[in-house]
């Protein structure tokens, strides 16, 4: 994999190429994982329930399969801003805005937001049993979340319905203890943020940002192209100002072999290439070969890390027919070929027009 100078307003300089070895097999590889994901459908339709389920996607076999609806939802209720996170054999699923989706007028469908929740649902892949667990201390949505060591970082998100600013609050979960404990917090208001644990640390990238003591309807602009880093064992959070450069916040960011890869933002979720970032420059550049053409509008679309492997998990609308011609895809991007990384993965037919709720997250299954 190499680096270009971008072409975009992400940085300005290329990072030299690595020394790359013949990446492992793509079958050895993805084996032992799953990647879970959380969906609802757009509308409601006859005899179905919009709520939330779970399904999971196969990377052996190209297959995505059914798992368990949410528990806790009402008919036509959907959770969304929640995050969903893997640790051990379990998934977690933590607060978010809960609404419901009620007819307008005519055949037309809205969100009416019904309350912030700090709920944490478990769900142990290998039991299919749910469980709930200790709630957060602080309601939350559209949050930064990550596991570091065997424990679920939290930071940042809304905490109510009426707010028009995010929050700084940030706390930590010991699954082993079903204990929230808090952290001290961001020196700035995030929501939209997103977490990653890089290096050891938690990083807490982008979001709608501004100062505790800003002016509530301005926002400071060196806070919202920031990222800030949380070091576990020092208590601490440090201010990464221009970390990410645009006042639109990332959709997402990935880790693989120690290096940060971002492919759009929450406006447009894929931007036609992907980006890594050079922490000595402090800037994002474009990955060479990494542009795509067949990955182009996807209505949903989320990244999962598999080894060297990005798993690009995507929904389209194909042609007329609404519902009938959605499928899904998946395009695999090898981050250690030098040519020729990209391939595309057999089209699956949809039943019904389903939206992801939250993005996916990896399961590594046991021996």
């Amino acid at each position: 994999m190499t680096i270009s100078s971008p072409t975009t307003p992400m940085g300005f300089l290329p990072s030299p190429p690595r020394t790359t070895t013949p990446p492992p097999s793509p079958e050895n590889t993805s084996s032992r994982y799953r990647v879970m994901a959380s969906f609802c459908l757009r509308e409601p339709a006859p005899n179905a329930n919009v709520s939330n389920w779970i399904e999971c996607y196969n990377p052996c076999d190209n297959t995505w399969t059914y798992v368990n609806p949410v528990p806790g939802l009402a008919d036509n209720q959907v959770l969304k801003g929640f995050a969903m996170v893997s640790l051990g054999d379990s998934i977690f699923i933590i607060g978010g805005r809960l609404c419901r989706k009620d007819r307008a007028r005519g055949e037309e469908f809205i969100e009416v937001d019904v309350e912030v929740l700090s709920t944490v649902l478990r769900y142990n892949v290998t039991t299919t049993q749910w469980s709930k667990c200790t709630p957060l201390g602080t309601p939350r949505y559209d949050f930064a979340c990550t596991v570091c060591e065997n424990k679920i970082y939290v930071a940042g998100g809304k905490s109510t319905l009426e707010s028009a600013r995010g929050i700084s609050l940030a706390e930590v979960f010991d699954p082993a203890l079903n204990v929230w404990t808090p952290l001290p917090s961001m020196s700035t208001l995030r929501y939209k943020c997103v977490g990653v644990t890089w290096q050891g640390k938690i990083l807490v990238v982008g979001g709608f940002a501004d100062r505790l003591d800003s002016d509530r309807t301005v926002p400071y602009a060196l806070e919202r192209s920031s990222a800030e880093l949380f070091d576990p064992s020092s208590g601490r959070w440090d201010l990464m100002v221009g970390m990410w450069q645009l006042d639109v916040p990332p959709n997402q960011i990935v880790v693989v072999d120690g290096n940060l890869f971002s492919s759009g933002d929450c406006l447009k979720a894929w931007k036609g290439h992907i980006e890594a970032y050079d922490m000595n420059l402090n800037i994002w550049n474009i990955v060479d070969g990494s542009q795509l053409q067949t990955l182009c509008s996807p209505l949903y679309l989320t990244v999962a890390p598999l080894g060297t492997l990005l798993y690009f998990l995507a929904g389209y609308r194909r042609g007329a027919g609404g519902s009938s011609n959605f499928i899904s895809m998946v395009h695999v991007f090898d981050s250690l070929a030098d040519e020729d990384a990209w391939r595309d993965l057999e089209p699956i037919q949809e039943v019904g027009d389903k939206e992801l709720c939250s993005h996916g997250c990896v399961v590594q299954l046991s021996k």
